[in-house]
């Protein structure tokens, strides 16, 4: 078994991005100790102040710094363990950029999951190979172990997982993380409704996990596109030494900063969604054309009925949409369900029993 803490993260950056200089902003070069009063005419930006608010002429700079700390500070961990993107998308791009040799290495998903995985791998030129679920999608240990050389850079564990719902199972990522050779990202963009415990707090222990976190799933917040990357400083110095100035805009900023606030109503919120999931997950075994209601600690459902397409479209045509994921790997005639408002949860059910009674 492999000791997670004498993994080599440098020899798993690619060479080139390890000998990168990256690029430095105006803001990067701003001197701290200069007074709060200043006149700034290092960042070519429009002094006057624009048509609109004048805070929206300059360049985020501090305000990135402000939110990191924040952040941190709500996670238990230092600012150096954490990276902020344009959604986790950019995480995920940039981990593949960073680790990812075209045309030599591979990265390794499970599907059927989150497909951006596969999309940006194949931007990157990297090897998509798949570790498939079981077909009750549990995890299988071989064929991860399969699949996995010395080429092998990342592995993308979606936990809870999209479209299934389910959540890895503790042993399974513990395994993981002390035999992969490559960083393990672990994509918690759902976890903010499961019972079960982050992977945060074993950052310290497993210098090759990354965690991803998102603002869009239980903050509402999938307008301003903000995701989060917690991980050794290392690797988030990595991301950070080749992601494109100012990433992160002063409007996602102040809306983030400001959410923090009101941490008290997003887990009210959270807690609404997890009673309706429950609630709506037992109307629907009630019904004739849901064949099977899937486990679920994420914000959706995921159920087998006797007829995906025909159904997806009898929704669509009363004005609900839900997601057909039919075509996926070990999910044939099945939708995935996000939970809605009460009143939407009771106009949905509605319709699959009118869909029962016409069928």
């Amino acid at each position: 078994m492999m000791d997670p803490m004498n993994v080599s993260l440098e020899s798993l950056v690619r060479t080139n991005i390890l000998q990168l200089s990256p690029y430095s902003s105006a803001r990067d070069e701003s001197p701290d100790w200069m007074p709060e009063q200043r006149v700034m005419l290092d960042a070519n930006e429009n002094n006057l102040g624009g048509p609109l608010d004048p805070v929206l002429a300059r360049y985020p700079g501090n305000l990135r710094n402000q939110l990191t700390a924040q952040v941190a500070q709500w996670k238990g961990l230092e600012t150096s363990q954490v990276f902020l993107g344009n959604g986790s998308d950019e995480a995920i791009d940039l981990l593949l950029r960073a680790f990812a040799e075209p045309g030599r290495d591979n990265v390794i998903q499970m599907p059927p999951t989150y497909g951006m995985y596969a999309v940006q791998a194949k931007i990157q030129g990297a090897e998509v190979r798949n570790a498939p679920l079981n077909p009750d999608f549990r995890p299988n240990p071989k064929a991860v172990a399969a699949v996995t050389d010395q080429h092998s850079k990342i592995l993308f564990l979606c936990s809870p997982n999209n479209p299934t719902g389910a959540s890895l199972p503790e042993s399974f990522i513990t395994e993981i993380l002390e035999t992969f050779p490559g960083l393990v990202v672990v994509d918690e963009a759902y976890q903010d409704f499961s019972k079960e415990k982050s992977w945060l707090s074993r950052i310290p222990a497993y210098p090759n996990l990354v965690v991803l976190q998102t603002f869009s799933k239980a903050w509402g917040l999938a307008g301003i596109r903000l995701g989060m990357a917690f991980a050794h400083p290392f690797v988030v110095r990595q991301l950070n030494n080749i992601r494109y100035p100012y990433n992160i805009n002063s409007l996602t900023i102040q809306h983030a900063l400001s959410a923090l606030k009101q941490k008290e109503e997003v887990a009210q919120q959270v807690a609404q969604i997890r009673e309706e999931r429950e609630k709506l997950a037992e109307a629907l075994k009630t019904l004739p054309t849901v064949l099977e209601v899937y486990p679920s600690d994420a914000n959706f459902l995921l159920i087998r009925v006797k007829d995906a397409d025909s159904l997806y479209r009898q929704l669509a045509l009363q004005g609900i949409l839900v997601r057909n994921r039919h075509k996926e790997l070990h999910c044939s005639q099945c939708l995935r369900i996000t939970i809605g408002k009460p009143s939407e949860n009771q106009q949905l059910l509605a319709a699959l029993h009118q869909f029962d009674i016409h069928s």
